[in-house]
């Protein structure tokens, strides 16, 4: 700097020193702003989507369809050694134009009387690409080859020496050199002639590389290949002679091949890059959590289903799988597709697009009314016929049980109780908490989806769901942590690229409790033996089948995974015999085989506390049955003693029901007895031979019986209290006939029905009577013998 100072002080007084130095500064200038070549900067790059562990999983070709990849951080030393001693020995010496060079190249040039060396540095040929790529760019005509051309070629050298260092100018001249055809640049190379990385190539490798761009035509077949494999050897030969390397490995780098042509690039996550593409439109290297193995794995798996599911009319298969210890994506198959026809939408993102849920859900209402003390996993859910205004769920097998234990609903799936449980948890409320947990595909009002929305009502995708089911995994495993979304990319330094956190929704213990009620889901086939072999690992798992058999789901977790499925067809086709059970969960329980068997979550007892509840009903004992304990998350406040046993009084034989306007006190005995509702008892008798009914009343108390409530024998069925019924009308214009049913406590009493103050008759056994009604309000009356009645108020809704 004080040179600088010293000769413009003096430059007035020597006018030599001061047009060098006015001629310096302008060179300065002209290096330092004027434009370099816009492909430096702007050059269309391919998408390249890596593994965990760096490998190639997929790419996608550049715009202008070249395999160009991004540039890379380094060069391996193998690369740059063999580069370096073949184009420019003397780079790191000069400043982007070596004279003797260009004198050597002159006077082989005379001698041969043509031109048969430019005496180019590589910072030179760099120069070169980049006017060759600007040309592409703006489909021009390419730079001719002569003495202008050199000049301009060195111009561009000096500035690109003044702006970058030597090692970064390595890294362009790599990144944009041709290799043969459309493959421009070191990586792109590497991958489609040897099928890895630029750094793990051998001398052999890094010398063909090191040498093609100087004649990239001659690794085509029939180009005179002897000619690029003489090159070639005559380079490793050379670095032999620099003790690049061992006398055998020379030996051994002979005896490599050429590659035969470029290699078809690895596509084993196709669907994973054009979404990440799409969500992130300005990152050309996606480095994903996608472990290769288990990724290669899964995809035979789901390819050897892919055959029997198209036999049944299935022809899409969607699985994503992850560490939900880490929360990191393992494997994702987007789309795996019969054949890959193009009439089952190949190339749709089957994991990001919303599908009906089916009853995938229903472990979340689970584990929430655990929570928020609306039930025990023991407490009884009613499964009978059930109408909510115009809506009637049925269970999958038709069938009503009278009641069940909300763990057995669940591991079962029955949808009368699961409709039920919403019914009193409340749909609006439900929505958020789905909202909450990650849920985004919820936008609608949450009375546009009713009570349908537990039984697939509503759509979600597989990717938010299993993520969902990796947090309820994750909160019963490690408790009530901060958590995100599943990630699919880490940065380079293999450090997870951290999403928003999500604050778990469910606690410890409520998420322990819903896992531990989903491992007694029926497995498909002989799996559901599993217990019986020392071998098979716990796991915890759910299916769901949408209405209208279009969608199958099956999402579970071991004590490390959670693997999410989804089998059904793209373009939304109803398959006759598709289901979550049979159809999905043979794909859910293969990956999980292929998996290490991992030891289930140990109990967070301090997450739980004990309660005593009676052990037929799961509601809180209060001293009137016989109790056992149950465990409930530590947050619970359930608070809901037995409704369904009642004091009775019996006769001195214990024969028959007494009270005190028939029997005197002292003859009484008091008994606690367990009693269903009259509906729930009629189903209820049909799979529990042991439940028995309450004992008559003595004939002498039947007279002055004083009725109550919770004497009621009667019961309806059908309409029940928040009926709107609907009469469609038949093809002859006439209006349908619809069927009333009641049930009584006693199977032979016999019933006296009225319908708007009009006799309909009696009935014995089956309590039914079918009607011609019209729209409007309606009053329903029944009575039995012994005076008990029941009226029900309903509206019929006119066409």
């Amino acid at each position: 700097m004080n040179g600088w100072r010293w000769i413009l002080a003096k430059g007035h007084r020597h006018p030599f020193i001061s047009s060098a130095v006015i001629f310096l500064l302008f060179i300065v200038a002209c290096l330092q702003w004027l434009p370099l070549p816009s492909s430096l900067t702007h050059a269309a790059y391919a998408r390249m989507l890596l593994a965990r562990d760096g490998s190639l999983l997929g790419a996608s070709i550049a715009q202008d369809q070249q395999w160009r990849f991004a540039p890379a951080e380094y060069l391996p030393e193998k690369y740059k050694k063999s580069l370096l001693l073949f184009e420019d020995q003397y780079f790191y010496s000069h400043p982007g134009i070596n004279p003797l060079s260009i004198m050597r190249a002159a006077g082989g040039n005379f001698s041969a009387g043509k031109v048969t060396s430019g005496g180019s540095t590589l910072t030179m040929q760099l120069a070169r690409l980049l006017r060759q790529g600007d040309a592409q760019q703006q489909n021009k005509k390419m730079p001719a080859r002569n003495v202008a051309s050199k000049l301009v070629e060195a111009f561009i050298a000096l500035q690109l020496e003044w702006r970058f260092n030597k090692d970064e100018l390595l890294i362009h001249y790599a990144s944009h050199a041709p290799f043969g055809g459309n493959i421009v640049g070191l990586r792109a190379a590497a991958w489609r002639y040897f099928g890895r990385a630029p750094e793990n190539l051998s001398w052999a490798e890094s010398a063909l590389l090191a040498v093609l761009p100087n004649s990239p035509a001659l690794i085509h077949p029939g180009r005179q290949r002897d000619l690029l494999q003489q090159k070639r050897d005559r380079l490793l030969k050379r670095m032999h002679a620099k003790q690049y390397f061992s006398d055998l490995d020379l030996q051994l780098a002979l005896l490599e091949p050429l590659p035969e042509r470029p290699q078809q690039l690895p596509q084993l996550a196709p669907h994973l890059l054009a979404t990440l593409k799409k969500q992130y439109p300005d990152e050309w290297i996606l480095h994903s959590s996608i472990d290769p193995f288990i990724q290669r794995t899964v995809q035979q798996i789901t390819s050897r289903h892919s055959a029997r599911l198209a036999n049944e009319g299935v022809n899409n298969i969607a699985l994503v799988l992850i560490d939900h210890e880490r929360m990191e994506t393992l494997a994702y198959i987007g789309n795996e597709s019969w054949q890959q026809q193009e009439r089952y939408a190949p190339r749709v993102d089957i994991v990001q697009r919303p599908r009906s849920t089916g009853s995938i859900l229903k472990p979340l209402l689970y584990g929430l009314m655990l929570q928020e003390g609306q039930l025990t996993p023991t407490r009884l859910v009613p499964d009978i016929p059930t109408q909510f205004g115009g809506y009637s769920p049925k269970n999958y097998d038709r069938s009503f049980r009278g009641a069940v234990p909300a763990q057995f609903a669940l591991a079962h799936s029955l949808n009368v109780p699961a409709v039920r449980m919403l019914r009193d948890y409340g749909i609006g409320k439900f929505q958020q908490k789905l909202q909450a947990m990650g849920m985004s595909t919820l936008f609608r009002p949450a009375d546009d989806y009713g009570l349908t929305l537990i039984l697939g009502g509503a759509e979600g995708t597989l990717w938010e769901l299993t993520g969902i089911y990796a947090r309820l995994a994750a909160s019963a495993r490690d408790g009530d942590i901060k958590q995100h979304a599943p990630l699919l990319l880490l940065n380079q330094k293999t450090n997870p690229i951290k999403s928003a956190p999500i604050k778990p929704v469910l606690t410890q213990g409520a998420a322990w409790l819903t896992l531990q009620a989903l491992i007694d889901v029926a497995r498909p086939g002989n799996d559901n033996y599993w217990r019986d072999f020392s071998g098979s690992q716990t796991i915890a798992w759910k299916t769901g089948t949408s209405y209208g058999l279009r969608d199958a789901w099956a999402i579970g977790s071991n004590g490390r995974y959670t693997l999410g499925v989804w089998v059904g067809n793209a373009d939304g086709e109803a398959a006759s015999f598709i289901s979550g059970q049979s159809s999905a969960a043979p794909i859910l329980f293969d990956v999980f085989d292929a998996l290490p068997t991992i030891n289930w979550f140990a109990k967070p007892a301090h997450a739980l506390k004990t309660i005593s509840v009676c052990s037929d009903d799961g509601y809180l004992a209060g001293g009137q049955c016989a109790a056992v304990d149950s465990e409930i998350p530590r947050t619970s406040h359930f608070d809901q003693v037995t409704p369904f046993h009642r004091r009775i009084h019996l006769d001195g034989d214990e024969q028959f029901r007494v009270h005190g306007r028939c029997e005197t006190v002292s003859n009484m005995k008091a008994r606690d007895w367990f009693v269903l509702p009259p509906v729930q008892e009629f189903y209820w008798r049909q799979y529990h031979s042991e439940y028995t009914s309450l004992p008559p009343w003595r004939s002498d108390c039947v007279n002055n019986l004083l009725q109550t409530d919770e004497d009621q024998p009667i019961e309806f069925v059908y309409p029940n209290e928040e009926s709107r019924i609907y009469i469609p009308m038949d093809l002859d214009g006439k209006r349908s006939r619809i069927i009333l049913k009641a049930i009584h406590r006693n199977p032979a009493a016999q019933l006296y029905w009225h319908l708007n103050d009009e006799f309909l008759g009696a009935t014995k056994v089956f309590h039914e009577r079918e009607v011609a009604l019209e729209p409007g309000i309606h009053t329903l009356l029944v009575i039995d013998k012994q005076g008990y009645r029941l009226e029900r108020r309903f509206r019929v809704i006119s066409q």
